[in-house]
């Protein structure tokens, strides 16, 4: 006489709920990832190390808007902020982030700041 049992137990896995919360962490993650003070810069490409001593980044995108620490202040105020921000520090630094298809004189204003107020200017580029 052959009995069986009523409570077999399935050997297989559901992964539905699974599923469900990798999806959300997903989603989670794809909306708390994008900083909405991060500008999307295309920078110019060159062989280069960078350094971690970055006491002030100042950039310059295509529109010609100007930030410093991604804070968009008037192109006649820039100096005024870069005081402000550098005063007190030992070895002043500025990390210059200027676009591919910035004209270079805008980049040499930012630089002749730098040069009248004895900071070194870094120019960050993308690696070749």
């Amino acid at each position: 006489m052959k009995l069986k049992g009523r409570n077999k137990i399935s050997p297989e896995f559901s992964m539905s709920s699974m599923t469900d919360i990798v999806f959300l962490l997903l989603v989670f993650f794809m909306l708390t990832s994008n900083a909405p003070n991060a500008l999307d810069l295309l920078l110019p490409k060159a062989k280069g190390k960078s350094t971690n001593t970055q006491n002030v980044s100042v950039t310059i995108d295509k529109d010609l808007k100007y930030f410093v620490n991604n804070e968009q202040i008037n192109k006649e105020y820039i100096e005024i902020e870069l005081k402000k921000a550098l005063e007190g520090q030992e070895k002043p630094t500025i990390i210059l982030r200027a676009e591919e298809n910035v004209a270079i004189k805008e980049a040499v204003n930012v630089m002749d700041i730098a040069n009248r107020n004895s900071y070194k200017v870094i120019l960050a580029v993308r690696p070749k």
